[in-house]
Parts: structure tokens; sequence; C-alpha cells
């Protein structure tokens, strides 16, 4: 993954050195985007707190995630040999060969009737004693809705009969769109996604470095961590104290401009 807005990163990578020291907590967050890198290399010699990851991917599972169904894994690979093995993986890439510990995010889709039912659990737990209509819509969401949209075969039919379906009602009023098997998952690794970057900006807030892969042989991946045949990898991410030499160049982006809009 290619990363790289406009100030290098001053901030010292040793995890007894926050990069966060300014002021108000918009500079504070401004310093901490401005200072997260990707990257290549760690320092196999300086101090690596395992808890540091801990913490960091308990600020992860606080991320804004679709309808709130998790259905996301964090993957720790923290033994010499499965790090080894997992970097092999990853095509020998130096964010993998010289990282700590190696976190493999992945979706799971398969879960999502149990996470519908806790869902709808909590709702009628919120809304005990009311019958109102905005606790009747709350609970019904979870019981009619999210089957409606989750319940898909192996060949997607479903999800083409409920792009039908939501074409058709679409006609005269606004209508989600992205309703097929395919959406879906695209769905599911936004969400992965977003968890993704709360756990690489609290790691960067932990005084360490990341840089997130996505080249890799999933096939194998899964098979070294023996992962469910239906979870998918969203990225694989390595992190660690920088090295020297770990940013290859400098950062750059294209001109806001070109990419932020207004209507």
């Amino acid at each position: 993954m290619i990363d790289t807005p406009e100030k290098e990163c001053t901030a010292s990578s040793s995890p007894t050195s926050s990069p966060l020291t300014t002021s108000s907590k918009a500079e504070q967050y401004a310093e901490l985007v401005h200072s997260r890198r990707s990257v290549r290399k760690y320092d196999a010699d300086s101090a690596f707190d395992h808890e540091a990851v801990t913490r960091a991917l308990n600020l992860a599972t606080l991320s804004p995630n679709s309808s709130n169904m998790q259905l996301w894994q964090f993957h720790r690979v923290i033994s010499d040999d499965k790090r080894e093995q997992l970097a092999k993986l990853c095509m020998g890439q130096n964010a993998a060969k010289t990282a700590r510990e190696l976190i493999v995010i992945t979706t799971t889709p398969y879960k999502w009737k149990q996470r519908a039912k806790m869902n709808a659990a909590q709702i009628r737990d919120a809304f005990n004693g009311r019958e109102d209509a905005t606790s009747k819509r709350a609970v019904k969401y979870y019981e009619k809705l999210i089957p409606f949209l989750y319940r898909n075969d192996r060949f997607g039919i479903m999800g083409a009969i409920r792009k039908v379906i939501m074409a058709y009602l679409g006609r005269n009023k606004p209508m989600v769109r992205e309703v097929s098997k395919a959406d879906l998952r695209v769905c599911l690794h936004k969400s992965t996604s977003l968890a993704a970057m709360t756990f690489m900006t609290a790691m960067r807030a932990e005084g360490y470095d990341t840089c997130p892969m996505e080249g890799f042989d999933s096939k194998r991946v899964k098979q070294l961590l023996g992962l469910n045949p239906k979870d998918e990898i969203t990225m694989i991410i390595g992190c660690g104290p920088r090295a020297e030499d770990g940013i290859y160049g400098d950062r750059h982006r294209v001109d806001n401009s070109e990419v932020i809009i207004k209507h």
C-alpha cells in the first residue's frame, strides 16, 4: 500500500517519546496524522512493548462499522517462527520481515446471525418497556432487514434478486442500491479498514510505526493461521520501532484541489 501530506515526521520513533507535543487536541491530532508514515523497515535492537499493540487493538475495536455488526477479527502473529513464515507469504517485504509483530485483519461474514441477534437483544434492552415506532423500527432492523441483506447463497443469486427488488422500489423514492453479495463484501472490508486506521494511529500515539500490506498469498496465510475458509483478509499490518532508513522516500500527495470537491 502506498503511503505518503505535506511535512515529514520529526517525532522520535522511541516508545517513550510520544509525537503528541502540541497543546490543543486538534493540533495534537494533526501532528499525529502528519507523523504517521508507512514504515518499511523496523529496528531490531530497540525495545518493543507488545502491550502497546494490545492497547491499540482495544481502541481499534471501538471503530465505526456497518450496523455495529463488528464482523472482524485481528490475528496477532508474535512468535519468531510464525512471523518468519508469514513474512515469506507477504512476498518477503521488509515491512513484514523486520516487523516485531504482524496483525492480520479479516472479515467474518458468516457470523452475521450471531451479531444480529446480539444487537437486537441490546436494542430490546435499551428500549425496555417502550412500544413506540422508534423502538419497533430499531428491533425490526436487526431481526428483519439485516437477515434480508446478509443472507447469501454460494452463487450470489439472492443478492441479484435483492438488486432487482431495490431497483423496483427505487423508481420513485431514494433506495439503497448496494445489496448484492459483492456489495456486502465491500461493506465488510470498509469496516475493517476503518479499524485498521484506528489501530495504526493508535500505534503512532504509542510511539511506534506501522505499514499496511496487501501483497500476500491469502490462501497460504489462511492455512498458516488456521483461519476459517470463509474469512477474507483485508490487510496485514507490520508494526515496530522505526529504523532510521525505514521510510523509503519523501511523502507526496496529489494537489487537494483534485480530490477535495465542493458542491
